[in-house]
């Protein structure tokens, strides 16, 4: 190639993100599982050899910031030898993943002469891996052995390019839908030989040693945007306290102090997780790739550029300090991470970029709201349609929870602050056709919104229940019944999160933060989203906004009123009071 360093950089890294994103397109289109082909809860990403990120394409932060590299470490290290053909599935919280539930392949990509070069990798959430009970996540597992998940550590799966059958058969026996495991395997497996595939072909036009440099520059290239923008912010330092619901095992809730460190001079962000509880008797504990990688997400999150490449390079301006046996830290083995992903990970998202914004006003974001409702839960039976034949999905169908930012309001399908919004809210009539439920309402909630200059995302309401004649499980693990998103700069809360069931007679039974609902023919369950927290006072928000929120019906006149102090006419101008 004879054009110009920048030129040459900007077009190394577009084709590498071309790779990732065939990946990504190749596991979304083949996938069998409604979490993978209509959820997206999946990511794909390149590692170097010696295991830094290179790049992601459309994939979850708490997948990718960090964790790729702890595996990819773990497997090197357990297969010191090599061969084109192998891969590698990996499942496991105490060796750099994220939950059970999310099964990792790494694929290591070899030059002709044997020499590794890059390693490939997915992530796929799984219908259900094995655990216990018929749910991904188990919140009430004391250890790992209640939670029950089957554990590949760095297993090897495939040899010669041909699948060990050892591994497939205990997949098939312990999964409970293991026809759909069997289809999400391969779906995941092609996504990574397709990787490979153009990585090989990439390698063999330009050259390995072309490809090893660029990756250099790239790094370096993304630590000087991240520098960069860190410096924008000034310095400065925060303490913030969160505190996740009461839930089975901890009656009093678990919570959590982040304490972050801005040196705007030298484009350093200092994060320290240590000085929180040990590792709890329940499934929330965090694991050393979901603390690192949330910690990152928050950071990013309140950086307000959206151009910094997150990559191994970048996080070299991020230092983020954990302790062991830490409850959001790097858990010892039997401590149960079944639900490592979600709900604590957000209380350290949140905080960080909460902080940032009260080092830096203009930048941050107010904290996202938490999750998880029932209608994001896991849903399981039989089906009647299918000859009896069992079924267990997690469902996307009802949350919103984007947080108020310095100049936009919160993301109204950000689902949570770890997603990012990489997942998608599910089709109903896909769900209805796929599994034997009836969704009876899905809408959004006026007045819920966190009121701020910028506001928060309003909260969902979805019921749901299995069609005539026949029953279901949902299985949800829920944070911020107690405990909403806060605002910052002078935004105001978010709304809390709900569960009821609605029995046969009509009447509305209040239902606990983590629970499997058992849903009886005629029984539906109601389910309401957290909402984010607000950004700057209410009563600084455009007027033009307040007319167009009270025109959608996101707010009332009332609201309009009495917290942002602004009416308007019937002709829809707004006026202040």
């Amino acid at each position: 190639m004879t054009a110009p360093d920048g030129a040459r950089l900007a077009i190394l890294a577009s084709r590498i993100e071309t790779i990732v994103r065939k990946m990504a397109n190749t596991l979304f289109r083949t996938a069998r599982s409604g979490v993978l082909n209509s959820g997206h809860d999946f990511s794909c990403a390149l590692l170097t050899a010696d295991c830094r990120l290179l790049a992601a394409a459309e994939s979850l932060p708490a997948h990718v910031m960090r964790g790729p590299d702890l595996i990819a470490r773990y497997v090197a290290e357990m297969h010191p030898e090599l061969r084109r053909g192998d891969a590698f599935l990996h499942n496991s919280p105490y060796h750099g993943n994220s939950h059970a539930a999310d099964h990792c392949l790494l694929v290591p990509v070899l030059d002709d002469a044997g020499a590794l070069r890059f390693w490939v990798f997915t992530k796929a959430h799984q219908a259900d891996c094995g655990n216990a009970k018929p749910t991904t996540y188990v919140g009430d597992a004391r250890d790992l052995y209640e939670e029950g998940a089957l554990i590949f550590p760095a297993v090897q799966v495939q040899r010669d390019y041909r699948d060990i059958a050892d591994i497939i058969r205990m997949c098939r026996l312990r999964i409970r839908i293991p026809e759909q495991w069997w289809g999400d395997y391969l779906a995941s497996l092609g996504a990574a030989r397709v990787g490979e595939r153009e990585l090989l072909a990439l390698g063999g036009e330009i050259g390995w040693g072309t490809l090893a440099a660029h990756a250099e520059s790239w790094f370096d290239y993304s630590e000087r945007r991240m520098a960069e923008a860190i410096a924008r912010l000034g310095s400065g330092r925060r303490t913030v306290h969160t505190r996740h619901d009461p839930f089975p095992g901890v009656p009093d809730g678990i919570p959590v102090t982040v304490h972050v460190a801005v040196d705007g001079l030298a484009g350093r962000i200092t994060i320290d997780l240590r000085d929180n509880p040990d590792c709890q008797p329940c499934g929330l504990n965090l694991t050393e790739g979901t603390a690192l990688a949330n910690a990152l997400t928050g950071v990013f999150n309140a950086l307000k550029d959206h151009t910094v490449p997150a990559n191994a390079g970048s996080f070299r301006r991020v230092e983020i300090l954990l302790r062991e046996n830490c409850v959001v830290g790097i858990p010892r083995h039997p401590a149960s991470c079944s639900v490592a992903t979600t709900n604590l990970a957000d209380r350290v998202s949140s905080p960080i970029q909460r902080a940032i914004a009260e080092i830096a006003p203009g930048y941050g974001m107010a904290e996202g709201g938490p999750i998880f409702p029932p209608a994001g839960g896991v849903i399981s039976g039989t089906d009647p349609r299918r000859g009896g034949a069992p079924f267990v999905n997690q469902v996307h169908l009802g949350f919103t929870g984007g947080a108020g930012a310095p100049e936009a309001d919160g993301w109204l399908t950000l689902i949570h602050v770890g997603n990012a919004g990489m997942c998608r809210l599910d089709s109903i009539e896909v769900d209805e056709l796929e599994h034997p439920i009836r969704i009876h309402e899905r809408r959004l909630l006026p007045d819920t919104e966190g009121p701020g200059r910028f506001r928060g995302a309003l909260s969902m309401r979805v019921e749901l229940g299995p069609i005539e004649g026949s029953a279901m499980r949902v299985h949800y693990t829920a944070d911020g019944v107690l405990n909403v998103a806060q605002g910052v700069l002078g935004g105001g809360p978010g709304s809390p999160v709900g569960a009821w069931k609605r029995h046969r007679d009509g009447r509305l039974e209040p239902q606990p933060a983590c629970a499997g609902v058992p849903l009886a023919p005629g029984e539906t369950i109601v389910s309401v989203s957290a909402s984010g927290g607000g950004y700057g006072p209410p009563r600084e928000r455009d007027p033009t906004r307040i007319a167009h929120d009270l025109a959608e019906g996101w707010i009332t006149p009332v609201r309009a009123r009495e917290v942002y102090g602004v009416v308007v006419d019937p002709d829809g101008h707004p006026r202040r009071v």
